[in-house]
């Protein structure tokens, strides 16, 4: 038990004392293909992060939040620590909801007339991905390599109030290689991360890449494979789906429904029939493996700051599908 300690606290030490690791052209050679993201959103590179935008404040303090580009920074630190012998590949970076503003000698200026060194921007929300792509395997067919990342929302924060604790989201999982789609348990996700510094990012990301259990998320999935549903299951589920919301005697939660709007549910239902990897087999069933990358395709439409949460809920909901279909135990979607 003492030994333990001293290994935890050489770990914080480590954290503490350890500089931000710098990302350079250098040093990573090669970048992520095809959008982990989609709805709404730009692909910007960690040098514009660095450079370009200006760092939001907290007004009453006029204290920085921590910037994206920083976050970024710190997730790498994390990851070239736990993964050290491994290619990390260069962050797929996406934001949304450009925040623009002007330098104060340019106040009064019309803006057709604003020169570049007179405007600021700032990005309201932000998503990233780091590949390793060295770090492979293989699901019913699937090549599904190894990815971190983590969101930021300036809009979940109050910038009116004085410095406090600051929420991010970040997660560990895998990139189907197939559609880009990714694959993140419950087990690999800090949904609301809430820290104050940078060293204490560093070190919640390090507890959660460490504690990540990649078996058993890989054997979670495998079992989503040996599960499947009948077209007339299937039908059923879509339209449980689209009553859930208005469903007046259970909460969404006590259902097991996870956040998922009408445009998706229509998506899913299409590609049901015309995805060239996940549509319905020759009979017209489909395996759960296949229902489940349906679904977190169709959340590509989702906005930056509930897209994970979505993505998370997708695998929740598919695997109590399966564990019903498993004990042959009645579901409200399926029956």
């Amino acid at each position: 038990m003492n030994q333990l300690k001293s290994l935890k606290q050489q770990r914080i030490e480590l954290i503490k004392t350890t500089p931000n690791i710098i990302i350079s052209e250098d040093e990573v050679i090669q970048e992520s293909h095809g959008n982990f993201i989609e709805a709404n959103t730009s692909k910007v590179t960690l040098e514009h992060l660095k450079k370009d935008c200006i760092i939001p404040v907290f007004s009453k303090d006029n204290e920085t939040t921590i910037s994206h580009y920083e976050f970024v920074n710190s997730i790498h630190s994390a990851i070239s620590e736990i993964f050290s012998n491994s290619l990390i590949l260069k962050p797929d970076i996406r934001v949304s909801h450009v925040i623009k503003g002007r330098v104060p000698t340019a106040i009064g200026k019309p803006a057709k007339e604003l020169l570049d060194h007179e405007k600021t921007i700032y990005w309201e929300r932000m998503a990233f991905m780091f590949e390793l792509p060295e770090i492979t395997r293989v699901i019913n067919g699937n090549k599904l390599t190894l990815m971190v990342g983590g969101v930021r929302a300036y809009n979940l924060e109050n910038l009116y109030s004085k410095k406090g604790m600051e929420k991010f989201k970040i997660f560990i999982g895998f990139k189907n290689m197939v559609c880009c789609n990714m694959c993140i348990s419950t087990d690999g996700y800090f949904g609301e991360l809430r820290v104050s510094a940078i060293d204490q990012l560093i070190e919640k990301s390090l507890e959660l890449f460490s504690t990540y259990n990649v078996e058993r998320h890989m054997e979670a999935m495998e079992f989503l494979g040996k599960h499947q549903i009948s077209e007339r299951q299937f039908a059923h589920l879509m339209g449980k789906l689209k009553m859930a919301s208005h469903a007046p005697k259970l909460s969404n939660r006590e259902k097991g429904v996870f956040d998922i709007n009408d445009g998706q549910i229509n998506n899913v239902i299409k590609n049901y029939y015309t995805d060239d990897n996940f549509c319905k087999g020759m009979d017209n069933s489909l395996n759960l493996w296949n229902l489940y990358n349906l679904f977190t395709g169709a959340n590509k439409s989702s906005y930056i700051h509930n897209n994970i949460d979505r993505n998370v809920g997708s695998f929740e909901f598919c695997t109590s599908l399966a564990n019903s279909l498993d004990s042959n135990v009645g579901n409200w979607f399926l029956n």
